[in-house]
């Protein structure tokens, strides 16, 4: 059954969190997971961030993302980190290195997978926000209008990664500005 397993993670997030929040924030698959809870949640608005709405693939091939996730995972060290993002803080870098070894691939792959072929683009009833890394493979320019068709408004973060805040939160601050 498609979406089951997004499904499960919906439930348990509703199990969570008290119902009617002021605001819900959701960070890439855990902002998947959030618009598959939204209606039962009922926010007063929401924040999306650098979320890969839109019909996904529906020809996933589970090991060759296992392996991917895996290799990222591997890569996700702090040595590298340091070499790669000197503009973040040493914090965020700790933090996540310590996030990539916690990292669940297949988790993450049953997830994406029971997706396959899908949209779960939330439904622009809530006021939504999405916060986007630019340049950003999840949310490519291409996305950004079909996402403002249904309702979000899309505002971006220039030269920040998938994790927005790191090294721009000041940017990723004003991306909220008039938002919270």
């Amino acid at each position: 059954m498609p979406g089951r397993r997004r499904d499960l993670f919906a439930t348990a997030l509703l199990d969570a969190v008290p119902g009617r929040p002021a605001l819900a924030v959701g960070h890439s698959m855990g902002a998947f997971i959030l618009a598959a809870a939204l209606s039962r949640l009922e926010p007063e608005r929401v924040v999306y961030i650098d979320t890969p709405f839109g019909p996904s693939r529906a020809d996933i091939d589970a090991d060759a993302l296992s392996s991917a996730y895996a290799a990222a995972r591997s890569r996700r060290t702090l040595e590298r980190l340091r070499q790669q993002r000197p503009d973040w803080k040493e914090r965020d870098r700790t933090v996540e290195a310590e996030a990539a070894q916690l990292f669940d691939v297949p988790t993450a792959v049953s997830l994406l997978a029971s997706a396959a072929g899908q949209d779960y683009t939330p439904p622009a009833n809530v006021p939504s926000l999405m916060i986007r890394s630019d340049p950003s493979r999840n949310v490519p320019p291409e996305a950004i209008a079909r996402l403002e068709q249904r309702g979000l408004l899309v505002r971006s973060v220039p030269g920040a990664d998938h994790s927005v805040w790191y090294g721009h939160h000041e940017e990723f601050m004003r991306a909220l500005d008039g938002w919270i």
